[in-house]
């Protein structure tokens, strides 16, 4: 028997991916590493992703952490499903859209796919659509909001490059942790 529908698949089949919930919350992550407002300008290491973005929890898993790999493509998404359609690894994918309100970069197919592959979230500096399917899936995501119109798939956009927003670079190969508390990013495993 199948729990819940998501169309046509089974949700019961997307939960069996095996994303990694934080073990420790990003709070105790920064006040381990020595993090107060005094430190952190200063501080390399660690880096804190602005909460003046507002990013939103929209995915079945709160909190979620992995390896970067990013992408830069401006309300155009042949790259993000390109990717979730990649063994993920337990990675997160960090999406700068440009802030774009304007359309969709992640929908629940493609989000289906990151799930199936492995991935562990997705970071994304623009929207979402089908935010209800989404929200029943065991994947992390973060993004600026909702929006009903899907991207265009006309500009490739770039894959694995520094992208930066939220007052921090995100580098592929680095690590992104993710909970309630907000985002962080660190050069080395924290957990």
């Amino acid at each position: 028997s199948c729990p819940s529908m998501l169309r046509g698949r089974c949700i019961s089949l997307l939960r069996t991916s095996g994303v990694r919930k934080l073990s420790t919350p990003i709070t105790d992550l920064c006040d381990r590493a020595g993090l107060d407002v005094a430190t952190l300008p200063a501080q390399n290491k660690i880096h804190v992703v602005s909460p003046a973005l507002q990013f939103r929890n929209f995915g079945g898993k709160t909190s979620f952490s992995g390896k970067i790999s990013t992408l830069r493509a401006f309300e155009s998404n042949p790259l993000v499903r390109k990717a979730f359609e990649e063994p993920g690894n337990g990675r997160v994918l960090v999406v700068d859209s440009g802030g774009s309100m304007r359309c969709a970069m992640l929908g629940d197919n493609i989000a289906a796919a990151g799930v199936k592959n492995g991935w562990a979230g997705i970071v994304i500096n623009g929207c979402v659509r089908d935010a209800a399917e989404i929200a029943q899936m065991p994947l992390g995501v973060r993004a600026l909001g909702t929006h009903p119109v899907k991207s265009h798939r006309d500009a490739p956009g770039l894959r694995d490059v520094l992208v930066r927003f939220g007052d921090v670079t995100f580098v592929p190969g680095q690590h992104l942790y993710a909970d309630e508390d907000g985002i962080i990013v660190s050069e080395s495993p924290l957990e």
